[in-house]
């Protein structure tokens, strides 16, 4: 749907992000607070000592994220890339070759799981759960209900699932799970409003205290899609707009921001933009909005690859740990670890094999990365061609 034009936005809750106005909902309040007492809850819950051990165990050096969390209707799309129906069988079939991979938990510490996929076993009857036991993988589970419209905005959309997530994500621990991933998107091209920004960080925030007080670490996933072509000046704005608006609601929840890890975007021009940036750009752009946002009490930023090849998110990745940063950066990948696997495995049993060894390549580049030492010589064509899709939905 397109997005309406710039004429039609008088209302206050479709203010376009860049100018003066679009946070204004908050204007006084440094009034207030010197006019009555500010009361500074400290927040301990049953499981704060944990949170902050998963989130620590999570964020280690040399590993990243697994995500594999994607809904039977996308899962269903990957497999007909390759020609297999979208049953059951054959999404457990392919999400045994991933979890199953011999050595994954070298560079693999933590792996984002669909529900179906939290309460399924191998086909020799072991739960997935105690296979990343064994290569000391931490559960995650994908926890949000997906994407719809946002009434008021500019044809945006926003997360729904907040209803019985608490019960959920008591039955998801018990489980095993011991973090959670809610995923919202905001769009440049439309807009965004401070409606949809606010809506965003707000659901956030109350996904993210939902799960602390469930004992689920939460992934805090504003994406900031892809699609437009403006230039990486814009995305910045954006950027620290969003994550301002993030900061200021999981503060007003309690969160504990040692017990929470991130999924940003990477700061890149749209991918419609007629100049690619180099990864030394996209990084120095990316740790600039980091740093002007992110507590340095966060333990681990893992990058979200959106659309990127295998190759450019590892890059990337790889340029924005030339020096020290405040916290363990690195990856949560799901097309940037899959797309060459996939390819591999073809659905053949005979090819499982190899295509878990196509696995341990991209991870083990993408470790490489996190620990800076990354190099992007002999990598195939396959891995270098992107995977960007207008309007994608997970």
């Amino acid at each position: 749907m397109a997005c309406v034009s710039f004429a039609k936005l008088n209302a206050p809750s479709s203010t376009w992000i860049g100018g003066q106005q679009s946070f204004s909902p908050r204007s006084g309040s440094s009034t207030r607070l010197a006019t009555r007492r500010v009361s500074l809850p400290i927040r301990a819950g049953a499981y704060t000592d944990e949170l902050i051990k998963t989130a620590k165990t999570i964020a280690s050096p040399g590993r990243g994220i697994l995500a594999i969390d994607e809904s039977n209707a996308t899962c269903g799309k990957r497999l007909s890339s390759i020609g297999l129906d979208n049953t059951e069988p054959n999404r457990q079939a392919y999400r045994q070759l991933l979890l199953t991979t011999p050595g994954l938990g070298e560079y693999i510490s933590g792996a984002i799981l669909f529900e179906e996929t939290l309460y399924q076993s191998t086909t020799d009857g072991k739960k997935f759960v105690d296979v990343l036991h064994d290569q000391k993988i931490v559960p995650g589970i994908k926890v949000d209900k997906g994407l719809v419209p946002l009434p008021g905005s500019n044809n945006e959309s926003w997360c729904q699932g907040l209803d019985g997530l608490s019960s959920r994500s008591a039955e998801y621990y018990k489980q095993g799970a011991r973090f959670a991933k809610w995923r919202t998107v905001v769009s440049i091209p439309c807009g965004p409003s401070a409606l949809a920004v606010k809506e965003a960080a707000w659901g956030l925030a109350r996904y993210a205290a939902i799960s602390q007080d469930n004992g689920l670490v939460p992934i805090v996933e504003p994406e900031i899609l892809l699609d437009g072509d403006h230039p990486i000046e814009r995305t910045l704005e954006v950027a620290e707009k969003v994550w301002a608006e993030v900061f200021y609601y999981l503060a007003e929840n309690n969160v504990i921001f040692e017990g929470i890890l991130l999924k940003p975007s990477m700061v890149t021009p749209g991918a419609e933009h007629k100049e690619k940036a180099s990864p030394e750009t996209i990084a120095k752009y990316t740790l600039t909005m980091l740093k002007r946002r992110i507590p340095p009490a966060v333990p681990g930023i893992m990058f979200l690859s959106g659309g990127q090849s295998e190759v450019e998110a590892t890059l990337n990745l790889h340029a924005m740990n030339q020096s020290p940063n405040p916290w363990h950066v690195s990856f949560s990948y799901a097309r940037a670890l899959q797309n060459t696997v996939l390819k591999t495995w073809q659905g053949r049993p005979e090819n499982v094999e190899a295509a878990q060894k196509a696995l341990l390549v991209r991870a083990k580049a993408n470790s490489l990365a996190q620990l800076g030492k990354y190099s992007a010589e002999g990598e195939s064509e396959e891995a270098k061609k992107g995977m960007f899709v207008k309007g994608y939905t997970y």
